[in-house]
């Protein structure tokens, strides 16, 4: 049987410098998070930052700031940082600022979405706040559209 592609090959820019490698993250669930600071959806912030602090021992979030809907994260990292730190309270892992569709998204999204990449499914993101949930093995194993609250049922009973 051939090995599934794990998320544990990508290493990207944090929003505030260095590294985050998510290597170190074997063994637990990883819920990455296309965010946005003026989307409809962005008061999620808060639920992510409670979902973080209550399962941060199964549960690591990773939120990666993108630009591609409706031109919702205009800011730079260090503007996207001090809005989530302000108004939210963030202190899950957040990478600088990348594309999650198009010609230049970017490697980890590919493998996210791809099939051909992940080998477990194709996702469409459709808007900022879509959730993609990685297993303990670092598999792909859902992903929840915009509208899935962090603390949803739907969520909650996957951790």
């Amino acid at each position: 049987m051939e090995k599934v592609p794990t998320i544990y090959q990508f290493k990207v820019e944090g929003l505030t410098g260095g590294v985050i490698d998510f290597s170190q993250f074997r063994g637990k669930k990883i819920l990455i998070v296309n965010t946005a600071s003026k989307c409809g959806y962005t008061p999620q912030y808060a639920q992510l930052e409670a979902l973080y602090e209550k399962y941060k021992d199964v549960l690591v979030i990773v939120g990666f700031p993108a630009n591609n809907f409706g031109a919702q994260e205009p800011g730079s990292n260090k503007e996207i940082s001090e809005f989530c730190t302000k108004n939210y309270g963030v202190t899950f892992p957040m990478a600088s600022k990348v594309s999650v569709k198009g010609d230049d998204m970017a490697p980890i999204y590919r493998w996210l979405t791809r099939k051909s990449e992940n080998g477990v499914m194709d996702a469409d993101i459709k808007w900022n706040f879509t959730k993609f949930l990685i297993n303990e093995k670092g598999e792909l194993e859902a992903v929840f559209e915009s509208k899935v609250a962090p603390l949803s049922d739907e969520i909650v009973s996957l951790l």
